[in-house]
């Protein structure tokens, strides 16, 4: 890593107040976006009713980029699921140079769970000497060595070998995956390093509990990685759909789900932006020179990315597999409950906003990422993370507030049409609920969740009630986060249930 290269930049590295100003940004960012149309309106209305329309705008945008990322990745998907990557594995004498290490991060996880995601590796198509199984318990579950004892008895043929690690939790690191999975990687090293492999055949693929995969994935991971020039610069990433536990789900959680899934399924044909969520793969050899996921922080996935990124600029890169993971949505048990859950994941996923300032402090503190590259990162990530807290309001609530707060702009042109503008530019959006039906219905077919003929009406009455499931399942706990970030509050990561 370069060096900093002047004073300032030192001092700005190590301050906590610039650390904090560079988090707060976007979060404050957040708030005067929802709060606009209150303390503009009676001096601007005109200028309110504009950036008002311009998001409605921008919302139909992304509306309309999303039906067709999600079916054009949903037709490559199809394309793929007809190539025998297995074969092609085979074919390649290269095949045999990689080391597959899984490593499944996990804490007080249900033991059946973690048999379902061991038996989908398990039982998937690619040569099983060359899989290793790396469970990275937490030092503090009692039960983690009991699991471990009866995993391995149950899968020791299965696997080349089945590594155990335990993670002590010290006082600066974060509960959490990012924490725990450092510890297992480096226990990892270690093991290849004892053995002469070479680092850059050692593939690690970070798998969450309950992540059911594809009977394929090793192969058509193990065929793109071998076939990539660029290699050593790139994750490796096929969308995680939350279906694997879909007919326990209230209803609630069915539209957060299947709008979820969507989503991943639009971003892995945008790859020019994708980066990887949840269970994915890379390197060794790139995990190890950026010093694997920082200790200190909750959300990983995309914050790894951003880590090898500052190391190496523009040629990292996350590449799509189009092929289907199937994972749980969150589950635990009654509706108040999982309700409860859901709010905390929505919130955890949001405190990835915190990487906004991580990009912010290295931007101004490193010179090694050109200006520019930097400047889109930062744009990006400032785009999906200000969308987040504020669509509801701004879409739903916003056009009526002008002519309110100022009653002569309503006797104004603009002022009377506005609200119904906004209406109906969110009429015509919304109305893409019917293609996400359509394919929500298909993508779970391919993962052998059928629909009930009967069932199919109540999949489109449910979407009446997504305002009030965005607000209270998405736009508040996105607000708490930011609003937490602002206020320097530390989030406490929470595992979340799934029964």
């Amino acid at each position: 890593m370069k060096d900093m290269n002047t004073p300032l930049q030192q001092r700005l590295a190590t301050s906590p107040r610039f650390q904090h100003g560079c988090e707060a940004v976007v979060p404050v960012m957040a708030w005067l976006v929802i709060t606009l149309p209150l303390w503009l309106s009676p001096f601007h209305p005109a200028v309110v009713a504009y950036l008002i329309l311009a998001y409605n705008v921008y919302f139909f945008y992304k509306s309309t980029t999303t039906v067709y990322y999600s079916v054009k990745s949903y037709k490559e998907i199809e394309f793929h699921n007809k190539i025998d990557y297995r074969a092609k594995a085979k074919k390649s004498a290269l095949t045999k140079t990689l080391k597959h290490f899984i490593i499944i991060p996990n804490y007080k996880e249900p033991m059946y769970k973690l048999q379902e995601t061991i038996d989908s590796i398990a039982d998937g198509d690619y040569p099983h000497h060359t899989l290793y199984l790396v469970l990275a318990f937490e030092k503090r579950e009692e039960e983690a060595r009991a699991k471990a004892q009866d995993i391995r008895k149950m899968y020791k043929k299965k696997f080349a070998d089945i590594l155990e690690t335990y993670h002590v939790l010290t006082p600066n690191e974060a509960p959490g995956k990012a924490s725990n999975q450092t510890h297992a990687a480096r226990q990892v090293e270690t093991y290849a390093d004892d053995r002469k492999m070479n680092f850059k055949d050692v593939v690690i693929t970070v798998c969450d509990a309950d992540s059911v995969m594809p009977k394929n994935y090793f192969s058509y991971l193990s065929h793109e990685y071998l076939h990539d020039t660029e290699r050593l610069y790139h994750f490796y990433w096929a969308p995680v759909l939350l279906y694997n536990n879909f007919k326990q789900l209230p209803f609630f959680v069915r539209m957060q789900a299947t709008l979820s899934s969507i989503l991943r399924l639009a971003f892995l044909s945008q790859k020019d932006k994708l980066i990887q969520v949840s269970t994915y793969s890379t390197s060794l050899h790139l995990l190890r020179d950026v010093g694997y996921w920082d200790v200190d922080i909750i959300p990983e996935d995309w914050h790894i990315h951003l880590q090898a990124f500052f190391k190496y600029g523009d040629r990292v890169r996350t590449i799509p597999l189009y092929t289907l993971i199937n994972g749980d949505a969150a589950y635990s048990g009654n509706m108040l409950k999982t309700f409860q859950t859901r709010y905390e994941q929505e919130k955890r996923w949001a405190w990835g906003v915190s990487d906004i300032g991580y990009t912010l402090k290295r931007s101004f503190t490193e010179d090694v990422v050109p200006v520019w590259d930097r400047v889109k990162k930062f744009m990006y990530l400032t785009e999906t993370h200000l969308f987040w807290p504020t669509s509801f309001f701004i879409l739903t609530i916003s056009s009526y507030i002008p002519p309110i707060i100022n009653p002569p702009f309503k006797r104004t042109v603009l002022g009377f049409l506005l609200p119904q503008v906004a209406s109906v530019i969110l009429t015509v959006s919304t109305s893409f609920i019917l293609l996400y039906v359509f394919y929500d219905i298909k993508i779970r077919k391919q993962l052998k969740q059928e629909t009930k003929a009967w069932a199919i009406p109540f999949l489109f009455i449910q979407w009446y009630l997504l305002p009030v499931v965005s607000l209270v399942l998405s736009s508040l706990p996105a607000l708490d986060a930011h609003t937490r970030m602002i206020f320097g509050k530390k989030m406490i990561y929470k595992v979340t249930e799934k029964v």
